[in-house]
């Protein structure tokens, strides 16, 4: 992988190579431990623990996908978690950062897999093809389904990166001509990870392998595999639009006075009620906005499914509340309390209009 592969050792001495000091890995550590909720007295155990790790060796695959999850984790912005990754993990094969090609490849691959046999991680972005054995994506003259199984064999943990290796994400979408599949249909054998999002927040990929090195086991999963540090909150539970939806002031469109305002999208078809993920406390680009920031309402692009919801702008059957944390619940049980609490707002404006008009 030339320049993407440094020689092995700890993290710590690929850090000093780097000239990174041990105040910039202790404010580093202290980053990560906000980053997963975890408690501030964290951050220094996580650095400590960092600096005497060993790099982890990763294979990332990337079957029936657009690039965008590892594209996302190359937008670094520095000093970024997503610029120090590299520097927690040995990156021994991913197709599109790798200079090799061909046969030298693929021997990176199976070099990489023997040599830390039972200790890699393998990390997936894209759904997997099983139509017709798979035959509708391939690489090096073996289908992605036979190159996943292969190296998962042996793998310590999988980490299924975006949400069409999570859930099957657009190549699922009906009517799914290639029998496109997630990772943990294939995988049953070992602990999958699901990442998702189209794509995933890069300090959320970041912040898993993070999790991963320092603790050396997985991060605690939500019903879908999810890590809870990340996916423990609805988009609705952390949207500084908020507000608005308690007080029932909604756009009704994406130009009229409501959006002007900055009012909650939830009539212009806004998933965040029903949607998890860290978008709106990590936000993108280097903490800049997300979706939702930028005036557009959230697609519920890290669900299963969510391409065939029914339509982007589509509102949502009920409003939902903020206290159910499991989708399914927060669909039909918070149903009743949001929308009771969007009536009796839209009546208590209503009633403040009347009373206005009558002092006039």
């Amino acid at each position: 992988m030339d320049d993407w592969v440094m020689e092995q050792g700890t993290v710590g001495e690929a850090l000093a190579r780097q000239g990174v000091s041990r105040r910039s890995l202790l404010k580093y550590g202290s980053y990560l431990a906000t980053l997963m909720a975890l408690p501030p007295t964290a951050g220094r155990a996580i650095a400590q623990s960092l600096a005497g790790a060993k790099r982890q060796s990763v294979i990332w695959l990337s079957f029936q996908e657009c690039t965008g999850c590892i594209e996302s984790l190359t937008r670094s912005f520095s000093p970024s978690v997503e610029e120090m990754i590299f520097n927690l993990i040995s990156l021994d094969y991913q197709e599109t950062l790798q200079a090799a090609a061909g046969e030298a490849a693929e021997k990176a691959r199976l070099d990489a897999m023997a040599a830390n046999k039972g200790k890699y991680v393998v990390v997936v972005d894209g759904s997997v093809s099983t139509r017709d054995g798979g035959i509708y994506s391939c690489a090096a003259g073996k289908t992605n389904l036979e190159v996943l199984k292969e190296t998962a064999k042996d793998a310590l943990a999988i980490l299924s990166v975006g949400t069409c290796s999570s859930f099957g994400g657009i190549p699922h979408a009906h009517p799914n001509p290639t029998g496109a599949v997630p990772v943990s249909d294939i995988v049953t054998d070992k602990p999958v990870i699901n990442v998702s999002g189209c794509p995933p927040v890069p300090e959320v990929i970041a912040g898993t392998v993070a999790y991963l090195v320092t603790f050396g086991k997985l991060p605690p999963l939500d019903r879908l595999g999810r890590p809870k540090p990340f996916f423990g909150d609805s988009i609705h539970d952390r949207c500084y639009r908020r507000p608005f939806y308690d007080k029932g002031l909604f756009a009704k469109s994406f130009d009229d006075e409501g959006a002007r305002n900055g009012w909650c999208l939830y009539e212009c078809g806004c998933k965040g009620p029903v949607t998890y993920n860290a978008c709106a406390t990590t936000k993108w680009n280097g903490g800049t906005s997300f979706p939702i920031q930028s005036g557009h309402g959230c697609l519920g692009c890290s669900e299963p499914n969510f391409w065939d919801m029914g339509g982007f702008y589509k509102t949502l059957p009920q409003p939902t509340h903020h206290h159910g944390r499991d989708i399914g619940a927060a669909a039909a049980v918070g149903a009743i309390a949001g929308a009771g609490t969007a009536v009796l707002a839209r009546q208590r404006r209503q009633k403040a209009i009347e009373e206005e008009g009558k002092t006039k």
